[in-house]
């Protein structure tokens, strides 16, 4: 364990980071909600719903979508890029405030598990050149993926950004890390306690959904199996239902792909740093061992070499992973894993067709759907709003199971201006 003092200190190096932004930050954007930009009408700021606790619970269940459009439309472009600045400046200080136990940033600032760096291909006598450092060794292997990943413990008293220098130091021909965090892209309703869908195993062909839990909905009518990746997991999830519902939805809310079997990985929990480059590599394993053919992952984060060899693998074992750009805007670093290289990456669009001017950015995009004017399910059975990227992806996932093959999908996208627009009427208004 670390000491007071000890955490004070790394909390006084995360602090220099993020304490320009808060202000401002808290004054534009709910802090506790990953994606979500303005409070929910007569809600306060910081308000919170559903479980309290660890990360997962606080993101995942509080994601009411009420982005104001015609705020968003008042605003510059460039007033805009400021304030989604500020907004997702202040959410990784509120993160790192709330679970300093948990969460700490790496060597490029970004939010990850504290004390724990990923490794793979090191050779065996710097494994034990880093034991001898004082780094806890444990041997780890991704099913499904054939991949090989060392964790080690950081020693008591080091931050993750010294010991990720050391590491490269001591191992300089493998490829080390840290256990990156991965948040939702989207916006969608809050969720009180709800219970899990479960419908035993699924058998033969299926779509992947990397997220939180999936509640119990009657839209849900086809076969669920979840499987969990974090403590406490699988755990119905807000945003995780939301998702689901747009790729098999049937009854009330109609998914891209009506009833089509679910796999379902919560990679979330009840875990404070859940959502990791860990998890979600063994959750892709797991789709490629039981033979998903498209995978939804309507998370974003930073590039992370085990989450790109996960994906390149997976890949190469047939899978086809969907993501989303995020909600960051225009001005944001390269969201992940949307832009990883054979990622089919997707932004939203609005009632009107126009791209969400909060939409984040990848290295490509592939399509656009809707991810505005639009409903989804919500965990106590009923549907409502949602906003956001998140809700794209799984249109566009949706789609591309039930054509069978990208060249089908492209065919069957609609130009709209620059973007091959999937499922544009798709918005459950009815």
């Amino acid at each position: 364990m670390r000491s007071n003092d000890e955490k004070a200190g790394g909390w006084e190096v995360e602090m220099k980071f993020t304490r320009p932004w808060i202000v401002a930050g808290l004054l534009l954007t709910a802090p506790g909600a990953q994606a979500q930009l303005l409070p929910a009408p007569g809600g306060a700021l910081g308000q919170v719903s559903g479980q309290a606790g660890g990360v997962a619970p606080h993101v995942l269940d509080r994601v009411e979508g009420t982005l104001d459009q015609a705020g968003i439309d008042r605003l510059s472009p460039a007033r805009l890029a400021d304030w989604l600045v500020a907004a997702r400046a202040a959410r990784i200080d509120d993160l790192l405030r709330r679970h300093a136990d948990s969460v700490e940033l790496d060597d490029r600032r970004e939010p990850a598990r504290r004390g724990v760096i990923l490794m793979t291909g090191a050779r065996a006598e710097s494994v034990a050149a880093l034991r001898s450092a004082g780094y806890g060794v444990e041997n780890a292997a991704i099913e499904g993926l054939d991949l090989s990943v060392t964790r080690l413990t950081v020693p008591q008293g080091r931050s993750l950004s010294r010991a990720l220098k050391q590491v490269r130091s001591l191992a300089p021909e493998a490829q080390a890390s840290a256990d990156n965090l991965y948040f939702p892209s989207g916006a969608s309703i809050g969720l009180a306690a709800a219970a899990l869908a479960e419908t035993g195993p699924v058998r033969g062909k299926a779509a992947g959904l990397i997220d939180g839990g999936v509640a119990r909905h009657p839209a849900l009518s086809g076969p669920i199996e979840q499987r969990g990746f974090a403590r406490g997991a699988p755990r119905a999830s807000a945003h995780g239902t939301a998702v689901a519902s747009l790729i098999s939805g049937t009854t009330g809310i109609r998914g891209a792909a009506p009833g089509a079997p679910l796999l379902v990985a919560d990679i979330y929990g009840e875990d404070p740093a859940g959502g990791g480059a860990f998890a979600m590599a063994r959750a892709l394993g797991w789709m490629a061992a039981r033979g998903a053919d498209v995978v939804t992952v309507s998370l974003v984060g930073p590039d992370n070499p085990l989450l790109a060899g996960a994906i390149r693998l997976a890949r190469e074992r047939g899978v086809s992973v969907v993501a989303a750009v995020g909600n960051d805007g225009p001005a944001a670093p390269p969201a992940y894993p949307a832009s990883y290289a054979g990622v089919i990456a997707v932004t939203g669009i609005d009632g009107r067709g126009r791209v969400l001017p909060e939409a984040g950015r990848a290295r490509h995009v592939d399509f656009a759907a809707p991810g505005a004017d639009m409903n989804a399910a919500r965990a106590d059975g009923g549907k409502g709003k949602v906003r956001g990227t998140s809700f794209a992806a799984p249109l566009v996932a949706g789609r591309l199971f039930a054509t069978g093959s990208l060249a089908a999908l492209r065919a069957e996208a609609k130009r709209g201006g620059r973007l091959s627009v999937v499922c544009g009427n798709c918005r459950n208004n009815d």
